[in-house]
C-alpha cells in the first residue's frame, strides 16, 4: 500500500482504475476522484446524451451516474473491468430514466406490443451496416428502451457477449436472445417505413 501512495503521490493519473478505487475506499478520495471523472465523465456524458437528446438533462444524468458510481464504489469486486462496471451503472441509470419518459410514446405508438416476439436468428447485422444513420437512429428511437440499449451496447460500442452478459446479469444464451429480437424488430420497422429491403 505504501508503494500506491508514493505512486499517487508523485502522479495519481498513472495509477490503474483498480487502484484508484482502492485508494477513494481508503479515504483518499480527493486525490483519485478529480482522476476518475476525467476519465469516464465525458463517456458517461457521451452516453447519457446518445438517449436522451438534450444536453442540460445529459449534464444531470452525468452527474447523477457519477455520484451513485461513487457512492457505491465499495460494491466493486473487481470481477469484471471497471469499465464494464461504469457502463452497467451508466445503462441502467439511463434505462431507469427512460422508461419513465418513454411511457407515453410506447403506449401511442403501439411498437412494444406490435413487435414483441419477433426473432431474427441471423448473427449477419448486414443490414444495419447499410441503413443510413439517420434512419437508423430514428428507427431506435421507435423500439423500446432495452432494445435500444442492447444494440448500441453491442454495435455502437462494441461490448462482447460477455461484457454484456456482466452489464444485464443474465446468461450468454439470454443476452444472444434480446440482441436477436431487437435487431428483428428494428429491420421489421426498416422495411415497413422505408421499403427498400
Amino acid at each position: 500500500m505504501g508503494t500506491t501512495a508514493n505512486k499517487t503521490r508523485q502522479d495519481p493519473s498513472k495509477l490503474s482504475d483498480e487502484e484508484i478505487v482502492a485508494g477513494v475506499i481508503a479515504g483518499e478520495g480527493n486525490r483519485y476522484i478529480g482522476v476518475l471523472y476525467s476519465r469516464y465523465s465525458d463517456k458517461i456524458f457521451r452516453r447519457s446524451i446518445s438517449f436522451v437528446k438534450e444536453q442540460a438533462i445529459a449534464e444531470d444524468l452525468t452527474h447523477d451516474i457519477f455520484m451513485k458510481i461513487l457512492l457505491n464504489l465499495g460494491s466493486f469486486k473487481g470481477k469484471s473491468k471497471f469499465s464494464t462496471w461504469i457502463y452497467s451503472i451508466t445503462y441502467n441509470y439511463c434505462i431507469d430514466f427512460l422508461r419513465k419518459r418513454q411511457k407515453e410514446r410506447v403506449q401511442a405508438s403501439g411498437y412494444s406490443q406490435e413487435f414483441d416476439g419477433i426473432e431474427d436468428s441471423s448473427d449477419d447485422f448486414e443490414g444495419f451496416r447499410q441503413m443510413k444513420v439517420e434512419r437508423l437512429q430514428k428507427l431506435l428511437d421507435m423500439v423500446t428502451v432495452d432494445d435500444k440499449m442492447i444494440l448500441l451496447m453491442k454495435y455502437r460500442d462494441s461490448l462482447s457477449i460477455k461484457q454484456i452478459q456482466e452489464v444485464y446479469g443474465i446468461s450468454e444464451s439470454a443476452v444472444k436472445m434480446r440482441i436477436n429480437r431487437a435487431k428483428g424488430k428494428v429491420k421489421k420497422l426498416y422495411r415497413t417505413h422505408f421499403k427498400e429491403v
